[in-house]
């Protein structure tokens, strides 16, 4: 990623924004930043038990949510700032499983609009580096 996130925006301010901007629930995902760049963010989703079923399979809400909010931190880095938006689609696949172990979330945005921003998401497994879970959004900028 060689791109520069609009200003102001950098890894720590959008990590400051995953405590500040999201419920209490998204929060205990424990989503960590670990890149940045223009139209792009990807975050790391440590393993815990708490999220995962028989196997230590990481259930597929979790996967879910943690894309919307890398989306979501995506667009920021274009914005530069939090501004009202809500998800209008989330279409996901399911891959494979990812168990017992954490997970790359890396979202990009596509396209983005006056009304309308398009996003994709490749969530991947730490250890292997194969997709777990890919992901198509749109948000409506509000």
């Amino acid at each position: 990623m060689t791109d520069q996130p609009a200003p102001g925006v950098d890894a720590e301010r959008l990590q400051t924004a995953l405590r500040e901007w999201f419920a209490p629930w998204v929060q205990s995902l424990q989503l960590r930043v670990e890149r940045c760049a223009l139209d792009e963010v990807t975050l790391r989703l440590p393993f815990d038990p708490a999220l995962s079923r028989i196997g230590g399979m990481v259930c597929g809400q979790a996967l879910m949510a943690a894309a919307d909010t890398a989306m979501v931190l995506a667009i920021v880095t274009r914005l530069g700032d939090q501004r009202p938006m809500t998800t209008v689609q989330l279409n996901t696949s399911f891959l494979k499983p990812l168990a017992n172990q954490d997970a790359w979330v890396t979202a990009r945005v596509l396209r983005a609009g006056k009304s309308l921003v398009f996003g994709e998401i490749d969530i991947v497994s730490v250890n292997d580096g194969k997709s777990v879970c890919r992901a198509s959004t749109t948000y409506a900028l509000l």
